[in-house]
């Protein structure tokens, strides 16, 4: 009744081997990718935070990142927060991205009876 150990242990092998190549090499792949875009970052590269903040690298110290989010408007952020580097094609300008509505709006405050209530 002597079963080969080998037999009862190569499906735990291939399993192994098959979680390696899926899911932990590619991940450390895109780790370097991330650590190494993030060591080449130089001021003027527009980026875009992990959160999701748009800003221009205005200045680096050690592992600090200044951001300008807006003119005048500078932020202090990690290297690791900037999730990557936006092509200027990508990058829209404040003008196009969501420039407030001057226009009163007329819904509001169409029900005047809670005001005229003593």
């Amino acid at each position: 009744m002597g079963s080969n150990p080998l037999g009862t242990f190569l499906p735990l092998i291939l399993l192994v081997v098959v979680f390696y190549f899926l899911l932990i090499r590619p991940q450390r792949k895109r780790q370097q990718e991330q650590v190494q875009m993030q060591n080449n970052l130089v001021p003027g590269s527009r980026v875009m935070t992990t959160t999701g903040l748009f800003g221009t690298v205005s200045a680096l110290k050690d592992d600090d990142v200044i951001l300008e989010i807006a003119p005048g408007v500078e932020t202090r952020w990690v290297k690791a927060a900037i999730g990557r580097v936006v092509p200027p094609a990508e990058g829209t300008s404040e003008e196009e991205t969501g420039s407030v509505d001057d226009t009163p709006d007329t819904t509001a405050g169409d029900d005047d009876s809670s005001s005229k209530q003593s």
